[in-house]
């Protein structure tokens, strides 16, 4: 499967581990979906799990956030300027913009990274790797937009995200956005959260879901050098207030209160 395939078909790691993880500790689904809704078709291991030795299967890691309440259990999607959510100077935080995501759970930060290992037949295979910090007490903020906020923020966005891709005929540099072009214009994509978040919070998730992974691809050296320094200057520049308010949508969106 290639990168830009990877990017279009699943939403961030991080995202899918907080809403599913959220939804759990306010018992609307199972201990054992939290895993199983996380990784997908992908193997999930956790590095430094809090009582472990050695890397251990998700599944098993979650047990550690048995206790927490839903709103102790956060999403960070950090930039390179722009460490909003982040707890301050540490290995989480290091680790976390790097990655450009995290879970925040009261006092363990997660962090996923992505291995290739070869085998003894030479097969290549990758391996998702949660990595576990030690977190400051009381760490995770909840002072981002509300839904409501993000939400009117967003349908602004959604709109001029069209009209910017389409204008630099990003399309034609990366065929795979034609169906994600088609993707933001209809207003029920098919990503959604697990039971128990609003009817605003799984409409925000969808389409800012949708929007992350269109604005991923663009961001992509096109293949061929079918795109010249120039115009790659004036996608970033077009693009970049875009992302801002996309990933200020999905940490809302993850970030919310959960209905009974």
């Amino acid at each position: 499967m290639s990168s830009a395939r990877t990017l279009t078909a699943r939403t961030r790691r991080s995202a899918r581990f907080v809403t599913w993880a959220r939804a759990w500790r306010a018992g609307t689904v199972s201990y054992d979906d939290v895993a199983d809704e996380t990784a997908g078709d992908e193997e999930h291991l956790v590095a430094d799990a809090p009582g472990t030795w050695t890397d251990i299967p998700l599944r098993e890691a979650v047990r550690a956030l048995s206790r927490l309440h839903p709103d102790e259990i956060g999403l960070v999607l950090p930039a390179p300027g722009d460490p909003r959510g982040l707890p301050g100077p540490g290995p989480f935080t290091a680790a976390a913009l790097e990655a450009g995501e995290g879970v925040m759970a009261a006092r363990l930060g997660l962090v996923p990274q992505v291995r290739t290992h070869t085998s003894g037949s030479g097969d290549t295979f990758e391996i998702v790797v949660w990595q576990a910090y030690a977190m400051p007490e009381a760490s995770l903020s909840l002072s981002e937009p509300s839904a409501a906020e993000a939400e009117a923020e967003l349908s602004t966005a959604l709109a001029e995200a069209t009209a910017t891709l389409t204008r630099l005929d990003v399309a034609a540099w990366r065929p795979e956005l034609a169906g994600a072009l088609a993707a933001l214009r209809r207003p029920d994509n098919g990503t959604d959260l697990p039971p128990g978040f609003s009817p605003r919070a799984r409409r925000l998730f969808a389409r800012a879901s949708v929007l992350d992974r269109v604005l991923a691809l663009a961001a992509e050296v096109a293949p061929g050098g079918a795109i010249n320094g120039f115009e790659a200057q004036q996608r970033d520049a077009a693009l970049k207030p875009l992302t801002v308010a996309c990933r200020r949508a999905l940490v809302a969106a993850c970030n919310s209160p959960l209905e009974p």
